[in-house]
């Protein structure tokens, strides 16, 4: 049978019982990255004393997953089977999805085991109130699609969930500013590590604090859903249009609360 194995995001000690004996029992084990599955699972076996008989690890990862699926046979799964992310939940912006489908298709047993999640974690320490919430993962990197997905999480109604690279963290914050400077964020970097350090700010604050902070670790991301009526078109579709700088830098003054003058001064 398959069990898909969620992975600590930062403490080793988030690993559950239930996984660890099926760590121990395992024959096959499917993961993202052999090289980090092997040493997390040497870690594990040191801290809690245990011993594992492993037979074989397997690559699967978001670039070669339909390519292995397709020319592996169904019966290895009739072993003692884990796979196993880097670090938490499979599927949950790592890989893991397409071997569920095709646990599905083929009707093979398989169970995912609850763990360590990165964006449930910082929903329940947002302190935000809405129950509802819409999880965006990670964004595009750049261009348009960037942008319209980082729009489409804003105005989307709901608290939205983003994770971000400490490369792009800055970024990320200077765009939310962009569309929204007093929208209210709760950022964690490092979550569950020795250095976690949580946020609470409007954009504008936090984009000021990130000017003089230590930006490494992976950030989650909580930006606070807009209830009220707002309007339909974004800083991007007047961007778009063929008007004057000055009264683009109003426009643009209207709908994201920044002042004309900065905004100007950003156009030419």
């Amino acid at each position: 049978m398959l069990h898909f194995i969620p992975t600590p995001i930062g403490n080793l000690e988030d690993i559950s019982f239930r996984c660890l004996k099926l760590i121990e029992t395992a024959e096959i084990v499917f993961c993202e990255d052999t090289r980090v599955t092997k040493k997390l699972i040497s870690k594990l076996c040191e801290k809690y004393k245990i011993s594992t008989n492993i037979k074989k690890f397997i690559s699967l990862h978001s670039h070669n997953e339909k390519e292995i699926l397709a020319k592996i046979d169904p019966s290895i799964f009739e072993k003692n089977t884990l796979y196993m992310s880097d670090a938490g939940v499979p599927a949950i912006s790592d890989p893991g999805a397409e071997l569920a489908d095709f646990c599905i298709k083929n009707k093979i047993d398989y169970e995912v085991l609850p763990g360590a999640n990165a964006a449930l974690l910082a929903f329940a320490a947002s302190g935000f109130k809405d129950t509802k919430f819409l999880f965006f993962g990670f964004l595009p990197h750049k261009g348009k699609e960037r942008q319209s997905a980082l729009e489409e999480a804003m105005n989307c109604g709901y608290t939205a969930i983003v994770y971000e690279s400490p490369h792009r963290i800055k970024k990320l914050i200077n765009q939310i500013v962009a569309i929204d400077s007093e929208r209210e964020i709760f950022a964690i970097k490092e979550a569950t590590k020795l250095y976690e350090k949580k946020f609470r700010l409007s954009a504008k604050q936090m984009d000021e604090l990130l000017k003089n902070l230590n930006l490494k670790g992976e950030w989650t991301v909580v930006i606070k859903g807009e209830k009220k009526s707002f309007c339909a078109i974004t800083p991007n579709d007047i961007l778009e249009l063929s008007l004057p700088k000055k009264q683009t830098a109003k426009l643009l003054s209207k709908i994201t609360g920044r002042s004309v003058k900065e905004l100007y001064q950003e156009m030419i």
